[in-house]
Parts: C-alpha cells; sequence; structure tokens
C-alpha cells in the first residue's frame, strides 16, 4: 500500500527542468494558477498542497510540527516523482520550506525564489494563539480576516479565501505550530544556492524588512520589491512573479555557458553556436542549461574528477568525436598527459581493449594538436 503523501499537480514535459512550487499558509496550489501554466512552456511545474489544504491528507504532519518537516514531505514527493534536483519557489510558509531546503539540502536545489516569506515569522506566541482557537473554532475566522492580510485593498480571489475556509482545522494548526518554531536568521549565510527574494511592497503579514534581511544575508540573492502586491504576490501580479522567475530560472543557462565555455573552449562553443538552426536550438540549450549549467557545476564533484569520469563513460560507448574534445577539455580542467593516459589505461580493464585502443590514438592525436606529444 502507497503511503499517504502530499497533493500535487503536475505540467509541463517531464523531461524538462523540474519548478517545484510551495503555497502560503490557508491557501492551495491554486496559488499559482496564474503563473504555473505560464512557466510549464520551459519546466516541469509540481504544485503541492500543504497537510490538510486542498487535497493533501492533515495527518501527514502532527502538532508540533515543524517546516523542517514540511520540507521532508517536499522531498519525498520529489523523489517519489524521480525528481533528484529542482528549482523551487514558494510563498509565505512555503517560503520557509525553501530556506530550510537550502541550508539543510542545498544538493537537491539548482534555485531558489523566496516569496513574501521570512526567515522568521515574529515569534511564537501570536501562531501558538491563532493555533489554539483553529483548534477550537475551526479555520471561519481565519478565513474572514484572510483577505486584509493576503490583499491590497479592493483585490480579492474568492478561490483562495474558500480554500483558508475549507482547510482541515487540525492541518493548518500544525502548520501554524510549524511557523511558531521557525527561525533561520543564523543560517541564511550558509545559503549557497542561487536566490531570488521578492516582496510585496503591502504586504502586512512579511513586510519588505523581511526580505530585506533574507537578501542581505544570503550571499549573492537579489532583491525585488513588487508594486501593487501584497501578500500573496502570485495571485496579485502573477504576470510580473512570470517574469521575474523567467528572468532567475534562466540564469543557470547563462552559467552554464560559461562553464562550457570555460572547459571546452570558445572555438569549440562559437562552432556549436554558428552550426545551430531552429532545429536544433531546444537541444543546444538543454545542453548549456542543464549539462553544463547544473551538472558541471555541481561542486560535488571537482572539473578533474568530472574529466575522468565522461572520458572513460565515451570511451565505453565509442564516442571518440566526443573523447577527442574533452581529451582537450581534460587538459583545461588541469589533467596531465600521463592522468588521462591512465584513464584510458584502465578504460582497457573494464570496458575493453580494442575501445581502449582506438582512445589512445584520439588522445595522441589531440596531445600532439596541443604540442605535448
Amino acid at each position: 500500500m502507497t503511503a499517504p503523501r502530499l497533493h500535487h499537480h503536475a505540467e509541463g514535459s517531464p523531461t524538462a527542468p523540474p519548478l517545484i512550487l510551495g503555497p502560503s499558509l490557508g491557501t492551495s496550489l491554486a496559488l499559482w494558477d496564474g503563473v504555473a501554466p505560464e512557466l510549464s512552456s520551459a519546466h516541469r511545474v509540481v504544485r503541492w498542497d500543504l497537510p490538510g489544504h486542498g487535497g493533501s491528507p492533515a495527518d501527514l504532519i502532527k502538532p508540533g510540527a515543524t517546516v523542517g518537516d514540511l520540507a521532508d514531505l517536499v522531498l519525498t514527493l520529489a523523489d517519489d516523482l524521480g525528481i533528484d534536483r529542482f528549482a523551487y519557489a514558494g510563498v509565505s510558509l512555503g517560503g520557509a520550506v525553501g530556506l530550510h531546503l537550502a541550508v539543510h539540502h542545498p544538493e537537491r536545489l539548482t534555485s531558489l525564489t523566496v516569496l513574501c516569506s521570512s526567515a522568521h515569522f515574529g515569534g511564537a506566541k501570536n501562531w501558538e494563539e491563532r493555533a489554539a482557537l483553529v483548534r477550537k473554532e475551526g479555520t471561519a475566522g481565519v478565513a474572514e480576516t484572510a483577505p486584509s492580510r493576503w490583499f491590497t485593498p479592493g483585490f480579492t480571489v474568492e478561490r483562495l479565501v474558500q480554500d483558508n475556509r475549507d482547510a482541515d482545522p487540525a492541518g493548518y494548526a500544525a502548520c501554524c505550530d510549524a511557523l511558531a518554531a521557525f527561525d533561520l536568521r543564523d543560517r541564511l549565510p550558509d545559503i549557497t544556492v542561487p536566490t531570488l527574494v521578492v516582496a510585496g511592497r503591502e504586504d502586512p503579514a512579511t513586510p519588505p524588512a523581511h526580505l530585506r534581511e533574507i537578501a542581505d544575508a544570503v550571499p549573492d540573492s537579489e532583491l525585488v520589491e513588487l508594486a501593487g502586491a501584497s501578500h500573496l504576490a502570485p495571485a496579485e501580479r502573477p504576470a510580473a512573479v512570470v517574469g521575474l522567475l523567467r528572468t532567475h530560472l534562466g540564469q543557470a543557462a547563462k552559467r552554464g555557458m560559461e562553464v562550457r565555455r570555460e572547459v571546452l573552449g570558445d572555438a569549440h562553443v562559437d562552432r556549436a553556436q554558428a552550426r545551430q538552426t531552429p532545429f536544433t536550438a531546444r537541444f543546444q540549450d538543454f545542453i548549456s542549461r542543464y549539462a553544463w549549467g547544473e551538472i558541471w557545476t555541481d561542486p560535488t564533484l571537482t572539473r578533474r574528477e568530472r574529466s575522468m569520469i565522461t572520458m572513460t563513460a565515451l570511451v565505453a560507448h565509442g564516442h571518440l568525436d566526443e573523447f577527442g574534445m574533452h581529451v582537450s577539455a581534460a587538459l583545461r580542467n588541469g589533467l596531465t598527459p600521463d592522468e588521462i593516459g591512465a584513464v584510458v589505461q584502465q578504460c582497457a580493464v573494464y570496458v575493453g581493449v580494442p575501445a581502449s585502443n582506438s582512445a589512445f590514438g584520439v588522445a595522441q592525436r589531440v596531445l600532439a594538436e596541443e604540442g605535448l606529444a
């Protein structure tokens, strides 16, 4: 029997770069209705519901839950969907989940966007009182006052207010417990993933000062304040949020192209770009964004180690043209001719002598062209 997991909705190609979107307390995945479809043309977009909200069972978390518990549920969902690394964007409590993931599981994130959120939510007292109220009287009262916390005057999204009314009191209260205990301010400087921080200029729940605090502490992060937005910016300013996310997510492709040039050399990349056609453009973007922007930038392995692994795989599959290119790349990554020869020698044992023999011929030619043989 399959264990219960977060209710979610996925859209976009299963092979596209994954983007996971997290909700605010009291809302459902409908919070992203104006954003997710627009981003799904280039990403595998997965939205999820908090426990007790939308379609997620309330008993996924218990009283005294933490943001870490919610982050574990997100990772379990990603694992179930076969998603290893992903971009993440979240609003309010969903943003806190993203901060926790960036601190405690940075190897899973390719980028982080924190919207209308905080590294702390004003201390425990107010959240403990709200949790007690909801456990006693249900969510009708907090739903009644939600529009004033969520939206600028004169704007509302009734679907989201109804989501708050419909939220299971136990699940909602446990999420309040998580907010009460959350304080990640001292860990913000540890965040290393590319981070965008978005504030609603008219947000009374998490005012811009809270987002500035995050941006000031997270190295190399970017802060944007949205005019005409309160706490639920994706619902109130969806086009602006789409634009910000597209730009932020596109940084992986930009960094990937930089790394591609550093490893393969300008001449090779220029030739590849010159041969690009409308038919191959999407594939070239995939190579820059995923292979070079995510895999080769992952600090778990050094570039030297990645060169050795890549050369071995290319010899094993007989891709000798690519192998020759990566012999040159290995030199740029700091391998000596003797080390390259040792890699090819080991291939003779584990891949086969004929494959290794052919690879030695290619490597000898490349090293001669480089004046090293």
